[in-house]
């Protein structure tokens, strides 16, 4: 039996590794400061997790997520995208709010309930930030794009997802006018801090280029 504590450190490393590296191997200090809580907690965890052969981890090295660790964790991430998805498509919430409810609803363990709410949302693909879903079997579509910060200045792009999750971020980006499919033009970027002056709905705003690293675009 994997507790919820034991699934968010699993879903945590997934993130950190295949999902925002592309790598297969994380460090301690790493996924401390991801979860937000002190090194000896994450070593106190990783023991037990390696106990269950979820995670293969020496003390100081990288911790790697074995192949029932990493099925654990894509179908966490397979229920809170679909929770996020259900609560954004059909119970009005906003793309800042469905994180946290779906952060508790994905610890359901229920099978057949996550299966019906696939159905019931007509087997979504992306979730409401533009992340992709996993399906049944795990798999993950691979999704081609960018970050507004390598768009070409003159150029017309369409935003597609959202690398940072956060309620202050996502607050941020629809006060500009965006969601998922606005289209933004790079009118000009300032070679001094990369920050980039774009236009959105006819008006125009510039942004870090630490927002720019943050959104996701083709």
């Amino acid at each position: 039996m994997v507790s919820q504590t034991e699934e968010n450190y699993l879903k945590a490393l997934f993130h950190l590794t295949y999902e925002i590296g592309q790598k297969t191997e994380a460090g301690t200090n790493e996924l401390a400061e991801f979860l937000e809580v002190k090194p000896a907690s994450v070593n106190d965890m990783l023991k037990k997790l390696k106990e269950k052969d979820l995670v293969s981890y020496e003390k100081y090295g990288k911790i790697t997520l074995t192949k029932k660790g990493k099925d654990i964790a894509v179908e966490i991430v397979r229920k809170h995208r679909l929770w996020e998805t259900f609560l954004y498509k059909k119970m009005d919430f906003t793309w800042d709010e469905v994180h946290e409810v779906a952060e508790q609803l994905e610890h359901i363990k229920s099978q057949k309930l996550v299966k019906q709410l696939e159905i019931f949302l007509d087997f979504p693909e992306i979730d409401p930030h533009g992340d992709p879903i996993p399906n049944e079997k795990g798999e993950i579509k691979k999704l081609a794009r960018i970050s507004l910060s390598e768009v070409n200045v003159g150029n017309v792009c369409r935003l597609v997802a959202v690398k940072d999750g956060s309620v202050a971020f996502l607050q941020y980006v629809a006060k500009l006018g965006l969601d998922l499919n606005s289209k933004i033009k790079v009118i000009s970027r300032l070679e001094f801090d990369g920050s980039i002056e774009i236009e959105v709905n006819n008006q125009r705003y510039t942004v870090s280029q630490k927002f720019g690293n943050n959104l996701f675009v083709v």
